[in-house]
């Protein structure tokens, strides 16, 4: 029997996705769709399936991997110390002022998460409708990482400042519960140990982090499909610090977490993340979906009058606890985003459950009281990505252009600059020398300066930009004025080089400070020799409809998909893929993977939105 409930099960996790596709049901989180199924198949509805041993050892290991995977899902890169000082093209294009960057918004916003929650626990237990105050605390403050994640990758989001912000407030949701619930299991467990031992835990996991961080530098060169070494590593962190955990009286779920941070510092690669969510999110965490729909008995919970009338009050007190959090995004986000986005933290599943699996192992609350938080979570579930999705749209600073600045206004430059500004490029021109600015002016934006030197360059704004071309036929000065443009911060430096000699002199230092650098006389040699050994290569470059683009592609919607199942595969013609400093001859099997970069030739209107699209990092 238990083999049989299994096998209900794991056919249950299969035809979910593709029901869910087949139907184009996106509005809901998968995992909230493998709780509905499990609740109809389970006593609830059907009762086709019961939990056995087997099945609720299954359940406890996708808890606890669900848990390193939120760990490994925290982008510390985000707390790091950013640039304050703002140049004046960020200036000109910010919304609001500075000073109110993700990091900071988002301790803003989860602070009033927290002061509500207390607030909210103590209404519940003067009221005597829920008397656990610390635990009510710990559930309303709540934020499910993994579902936040999803919806902002739907939208392309994770990239740019709104998401941060919200990707943030959520990894506060999961990391300040986690620690109020190992705070709470230590005080009211009946099997805790000395508080002081849980800081053991912290130590183990710095000890892994040094012990492990050389191996790390050098397993790619070793790692094959037969060893699989840091999928092994992977199980072993778990392993390990479930082990510590429970071993100081804490709960397995937080060591479980505590090692997805781990390995997520020791920065692994997309492939190994991209493994272990297969081996996640492919067998066990939807067993533990399903499962907890399946423990969820309906008909005994919805007969208990008291259950009914907390479900609403539960729900509604997840939302109002972040709705402190509207106010705040408000301070640099438009107000209809700052509603998507403090609705879309209201959503909590993840930590609930864990928090709930604690908490009835304690037997600090009753099954009524767990049902109840439980389908609570799920209304937020199923209401707040509607309500994300019904609101949210681009902000301003979205929307602006990447910026191409071009020093000198000559016939190798101007031509470019006119083809660009057709596209996603907001182009400016400099030059020195009057005779050219009468004669171009008129055809692109070009602006007259005296001098060329780097100061004047700062002063007049010219190095605030994403791109800057050093198109100025002295190669000397494009040398000098490169080195001052890296120095100051541009992004993207491009340099012309005439004359041979000074380009032998400085290419390589130019080439480790990251600098493009180009010869006029090598790139016609080069297109000759094209012509020759590819006559095909005329009608392209003749051709006023299409052009060449490359792209490195950061856009997890486009990864791991064979080419020929891309939804723009009829608009571009991919002709070399380059992985790991490899090219790769491409055909329709060939799948695209997270970092590679597509050589690829379309029409100029629709190919420079997929070239963008791939290319937003998500």
């Amino acid at each position: 029997m238990d083999q049989v409930s299994l096998v209900i099960i794991l056919l249950a996790a299969l035809l979910i996705p593709l029901i869910m596709a087949k139907f184009k049901i996106n509005s809901l989180p998968t995992a909230v769709m493998e709780i509905i199924v499990g609740i109809v198949i389970g006593p609830s509805v059907f009762n086709f399936v019961n939990t056995s041993d087997l099945i609720s050892q299954l359940s406890t290991i996708g808890v606890i991997v669900l848990l390193f995977l939120s760990g490994l899902e925290i982008d510390f890169s985000l707390f790091k110390k950013r640039r304050t000082a703002l140049t004046p093209l960020e200036q000109k294009n910010a919304v609001n002022t500075p000073k109110y960057s993700p990091v900071r918004l988002s301790v803003y916003a989860y602070s009033t998460i927290i002061v509500l929650s207390l607030l909210l626990a103590a209404a519940f237990k003067v009221s005597g409708l829920f008397s656990d105050f610390w635990l009510a605390a710990i559930l309303f403050g709540t934020i499910s990482l993994g579902i936040v994640i999803a919806a902002l990758k739907e939208q392309e989001l994770l990239s740019k400042a709104f998401g941060q912000t919200i990707l943030l407030i959520s990894v506060f949701g999961e990391l300040v519960p986690m620690m109020g619930l190992t705070l709470y299991a230590s005080v009211y467990g009946s099997n805790s140990q000395s508080l002081w031992l849980l800081l053991l835990i912290l130590a183990v996991a710095a000890l892994l982090l040094l012990r492990f961080k050389p191996f790390f530098r050098f397993y790619q060169n070793i790692n094959k499909s037969t060893t699989q070494l840091d999928i092994r590593l992977a199980f072993f962190l778990i392993v390990t610090m479930v082990t510590v955990a429970e071993s100081v009286g804490a709960e397995n779920i937080l060591g479980a977490f505590v090692a997805g941070i781990v390995l997520k510092l020791l920065n692994p690669s997309e492939t190994t993340r991209e493994r272990l969510d297969a081996i996640g999110y492919g067998f066990f965490i939807p067993i533990f979906f399903i499962t907890t729909g399946v423990d969820l008995n309906l008909r005994t919970l919805l007969t208990s009058g008291k259950t009914l009338l907390l479900i609403p009050l539960f729900f509604l007190a997840y939302m109002v606890a972040k709705i402190g959090g509207y106010w705040v995004l408000k301070l640099r986000f438009k107000q209809a985003n700052a509603l998507a986005g403090t609705a879309l933290t209201a959503t909590t599943m993840t930590m609930v459950l864990a928090v709930l699996r604690v908490a009835k192992s304690m037997k600090t609350i009753t099954s009524d009281q767990s049902g109840a938080f439980l389908l609570a979570a799920l209304l937020t579930c199923v209401i707040s990505p509607l309500i994300f999705n019904k609101f949210y749209s681009a902000e301003k600073e979205d929307l602006v252009k990447t910026a191409v600045h071009f020093i000198g206004a000559n016939l190798s430059t101007v031509p470019v600059a006119q083809q660009l500004r057709k596209g996603w490029y907001d182009v400016s021109m400099y030059t020195n020398h009057p005779e050219n600015y009468q004669t171009y002016h008129a055809q692109v934006p070009v602006t007259l300066m005296e001098n060329f030197t780097a100061q004047d360059l700062q002063d007049h704004g010219v190095f605030d930009t994403d791109i800057l071309v050093l198109g100025h036929i002295d190669a000397e000065r494009n040398y000098e004025l490169a080195k001052a443009a890296k120095a100051y911060g541009v992004r993207r430096i491009i340099v012309r080089f005439e004359d041979r000699n000074v380009l032998n002199e400085h290419e390589d230092e130019l080439r480790k400070l990251g600098v493009e650098v180009y010869n006029t006389p090598e790139a016609n040699i080069t297109l000759l020799r094209a012509l020759i050994e590819s006559p095909s290569t005329l009608l392209l470059l003749n051709d006023t409809e299409n052009s060449i683009y490359e792209v490195r592609v950061l856009n997890h919607l486009y990864t791991d998909v064979q080419i020929k199942n891309l939804q723009f595969a009829q608009d571009i013609t991919i002709s070399q893929v380059i992985r790991n400093r490899k090219l790769i001859a491409p055909n329709g099997n060939t799948t695209i993977m997270y970092g590679d970069r597509l050589i690829f030739t379309g029409n100029k209107q629709t190919a420079a939105q997929i070239r963008q699209a791939l290319a937003t990092a998500n």
